[in-house]
């Protein structure tokens, strides 16, 4: 050991090139979301390893606390000691965050009081060594995972003098520190926390009472973008803006700019309605009279109206108002105008100007919404993206594997009486009282399989001391709103815990002060459960953050969480399964995502079994993003847009042209079987990106006739960043003249000879063989099959987009700048893409193994 860490000590900080483990290097620990670099991340490597740990941290709460807690109960089920000294300089630290710290047995918390206290530093005891960090980072959600910090790792034999030194000084303060009880907490420390929170909110009360509204960065570029695309006489546009970013201030805002005499502002929930006209006032003020038009109300002489679809759509209200009679029409929740109800108020009314409004516009019934607004994208900000811009509240999401109940796992179909269990019960009370919430009381949402499992639940918490509802689409609008402002009251008195429900609040619907959103169904839709996601993650005065408590049965399709918390649209299944690893490493801002290990079991299961190249999946896809894009999209499209990983498309139908051919009943282009041939051999072999040399023989072969060698080798490596080896050349060319293909392949591709070569003194070259050298070699050109495919303007554009794909895939992946040729770390390789990466002759994938 003493020898690994000396040679890790010389590559830190002697010489960069000594070879030594990483892990014992002396290294710099920072927050740097785009590099998946975080703070957090060593915390948790070093806890699960460590034999005992302490901590000395000036700052701690609760969202800090949270995000080790699955760890934290983990490390007490094995018994491993931990130590916590903090302080009581300026009153920062919170009693429920210190409580929280002595629900656990393995630990024992001091609080350091005789003077200023302002150290941030973690200790880790191994077999033989000892590990620390020193350096800024408190322990709080913001210095683990999102704030620029600076700390120091340093890896330490016991008989290093820091360490030791480390030691002394920590055992000095803990000695002299207060072992915290929660009744020292109760009667010595909160008198003097409440009293310095009491001022400390009345000088943020202070502070909002005079703040005035105005827009944040997101808002202000989308009124941007909708002004520029007015002023290219533009009459309608869509915005695609994740739940919480503040798209109905953005709209008021839009209103204020624009200044209609009459506007119309459509939803189709009388609650959403109020919640927006309330919006309205406070951007707009008293100067324009605002009125509701609904079932209940009939203010319909305002000069801006805010009315329901329902009643809206009936033809005694539209025929009471002319047909240019509002300039500016706002759509909310846009993703349900495929509906009747929206359709007649569009194509009744002519505005100057149609704004629609919603988070998801992606449909399963196959509607174009994106065409309703002329395929005009004012804006785009989706979840990952929002919470990157800090628009939105943080979430620490926990996957927790649910019960197996009398023998049986939680699935899709269980039946009720399981779902509504006491033991089943007794597993969700338990969950959420560990995991807790942020602020005075909890106020959740429950998002149920069925009303009958939402009622029944409800009850049962009822009798545990809880108090909560369950509510149904069947429920009146003046229900739902009682039950709302008992969930949102201050004082718990007679208000609400938690509100039970199947889909009512999945969208539209705003509670800011939501701190607890518990999913006990499968999860079906990656839309619904960012919908349901979203009710949580709206700010709020005193929510640091929101807890999210999804129980995991065996579902079919659990493979659709990592999905919707990653926002990734590839569906492939090495990224999928990277973001159930990593996900708080790559999760922005600062959230965090655990899963328990059986949870992660039944994901991976579930990804697995799931067959991601199916026809269905493909189609929905590409449908979504030729609805946006308003035409029939390229590969590169796809790979602009986040869209399907189009590696699934080549597995289901070998290449781009005959997956058209399918899902396009009319598509009018023809191949021949030739050109599909080759289109498939370069799709199958090629188009992965894997390495970039035969892909850019073939596009630039396609510009010009012919290219020396030098210049191949040279452009390669100026936009690669390549060296070309002689024996990667001489495979690029054996494959572009059809060779290494085998068995069937070779029967199929054989003749596919894209290139000849051009011999330097007079050398023949058709008697060329992989041991002639690269420097006998003069110039690659068209071969005269290649030259004939390539005369055919439709398989042109194809082989174009192909090859941009292939190239564009590499440079993003795989390019690694002044690496050698070959493989790169850490990335997936097949075994036929490590016989071709290898420069192997023949492609002998299917002998080898291991």
């Amino acid at each position: 050991m003493r020898k690994k860490l000396l040679d890790a000590v010389k590559t830190s900080l002697i010489d960069i090139k000594q070879e030594s483990q990483s892990r014992l290097r002396p290294n710099l620990l920072y927050n740097d979301y785009e590099n998946g670099t975080v703070v957090l991340t060593e915390l948790e490597e070093q806890l699960k390893e460590c034999q005992e740990f302490w901590f000395s941290v000036a700052f701690i709460t609760q969202s800090g606390i949270i995000m080790l807690k699955s760890l934290l109960k983990e490390l007490e089920r094995k018994n491993i000691r931990g130590r916590i000294l903090t302080t009581n300089y300026l009153m920062f630290n919170s009693p429920k965050a210190l409580k929280e710290l002595l629900q656990f047995k393995n630990l024992e918390v001091r609080m350091f009081m005789e003077e200023a206290f302002h150290i941030k530093g973690y200790f880790f005891y191994h077999d033989n060594i000892r590990v620390f960090i020193v350096g800024s980072s408190n322990l709080t959600q913001g210095a683990l995972k999102k704030n620029k910090e600076w700390n120091m790792k340093m890896t330490s034999m016991l008989e290093g003098e820091i360490v030791q030194q480390v030691e002394t000084e920590f055992d000095i303060m803990w000695k002299r520190a207060i072992q915290l009880t929660e009744e020292w907490i109760d009667t010595e420390y909160m008198p003097f926390y409440q009293e310095k929170k009491k001022i400390d909110r009345l000088d943020k009360e202070q502070f909002y009472f005079n703040k005035e509204i105005k827009p944040n960065k997101m808002q202000k570029e989308a009124l941007e973008a909708l002004n520029r695309l007015r002023k290219k006489n533009a009459r309608r546009a869509l915005l695609i803006s994740a739940t919480g970013t503040g798209k109905t201030y953005l709209s008021a805002f839009d209103i204020k700019s624009y200044k209609p005499k009459k506007m119309l502002f459509l939803v189709h929930r009388e609650q959403i309605l109020k919640q927006a006209k309330q919006s309205f006032e406070r951007v707009l003020g008293n100067q324009i009279t605002m009125g509701l038009l609904t079932g209940n109300c009939q203010e319909k002489d305002a000069d801006y109206i805010f009315a329901t679809i329902q009643t809206m759509s009936k033809k005694t209200i539209l025929e009471l108002f002319k047909r240019e009679h509002f300039e500016y029409i706002i759509i909310d929740e846009t993703h349900k105008a495929g509906a009747q109800s929206y359709q007649t108020i569009i194509d009744y009314f002519q505005p100057k100007f149609l704004l629609g409004m919603t988070a998801s516009p992606e449909r399963m019934d196959g509607f174009d919404i994106f065409s309703l607004f002329d395929h005009k994208i004012a804006y785009e900000i989706r979840l990952q993206q929002a919470m990157e811009e800090d628009l939105l509240c943080p979430f620490h999401y926990f996957g927790v594997s649910e019960l197996n109940i009398d023998g049986k796992e939680v699935e899709d179909h269980t039946e009720f009486r399981y779902l509504t269990s006491d033991e089943r019960v007794n597993h969700i009370v338990e969950n959420i009282k560990f995991y807790g919430y942020s602020g005075d009381r909890v106020r959740g949402l429950m998002f149920c399989g069925c009303i009958e499992e939402a009622r029944e639940l409800s009850s049962k918490f009822n009798k545990r001391g809880y108090q909560t509802v369950a509510l149904s689409g069947n429920d009146s609008q003046e229900v739902r709103e009682e039950s709302i402002q008992k969930l949102e009251q201050e004082k718990r008195d007679d208000g609400l815990d938690y509100i039970f429900t199947v889909d009512i609040f999945n969208e539209g619907i705003d509670i800011p002060c939501v701190n607890q959103v518990i999913m006990l169904r499968p999860t079906k839709s990656s839309i619904i459960f960012v919908q349901q996601l979203g009710r949580g993650l709206r700010k709020y005065k005193e929510k640091e953050y929101v807890v999210v408590i999804d129980f995991i049965g065996n579902y079919k399709n659990n493979f659709l969480i990592p999905i919707a918390l990653s926002g990734d649209r590839s569906y492939n299944k090495d990224t999928i399964r990277k973001y159930i690893t990593e996900g708080s490493k790559v999760v922005p801002g600062c959230s965090t995502i655990h899963f328990d290990e059986i949870a992660k079991e039944r994901i991976y299961h579930s990804i697995n079994n799931t067959n991601f190249s199916n026809f269905r999946l493909l189609k929905e896809s590409y449908i979504n993003l030729k609805y946006k894009l308003g035409k029939i999209p390229s590969l590169m499209d796809f790979y602009r847009n986040g869209s399907i990983d189009v590696s699934l498309i080549f597995d289901s139908c070998k290449c781009y042209y005959t997956f058209l051919r399918r899902v396009e009943k009319e598509y009018i282009i023809e191949l021949s079987e030739e050109q599909i041939k080759v289109l498939e051999h370069i799709s199958m072999l090629l188009a992965n990106g894997k390495r970039p040399h035969e892909l850019y023989i073939l596009y630039e072969l396609m510009i010009r006739d012919k290219m020396t060698i030098e210049d191949w080798k040279a452009e390669l490596e100026e936009k690669y960043s390549i060296q070309v080896q002689e024996q990667s050349l001489l495979s690029a060319i054996r494959i572009l003249k059809g060779g290494f293909v085998n068995g069937n392949d070779k029967k199929k591709y054989g003749d596919c000879q894209y290139i000849d070569i051009v011999w330097r003194n007079n050398q023949k070259k058709e008697k060329m063989q992989v041991r002639q050298k690269e420097n006998s070699m003069g110039m690659i050109q068209r071969g005269t099959f290649y030259e004939r495919l390539i005369q055919h303007s439709e398989f042109k554009y194809y082989l174009q987009d192909v090859l941009e794909y292939g190239l564009q895939v590499y440079k993003n992946n795989y390019c690694v700048p002044n690496q050698s040729e070959g493989l790169k770390l850490y990335e997936k390789y097949s075994r036929k893409d490590v016989c071709r990466i290898l420069n192997w002759e023949n492609d002998e994938s299917s002998t080898v193994y291991g």
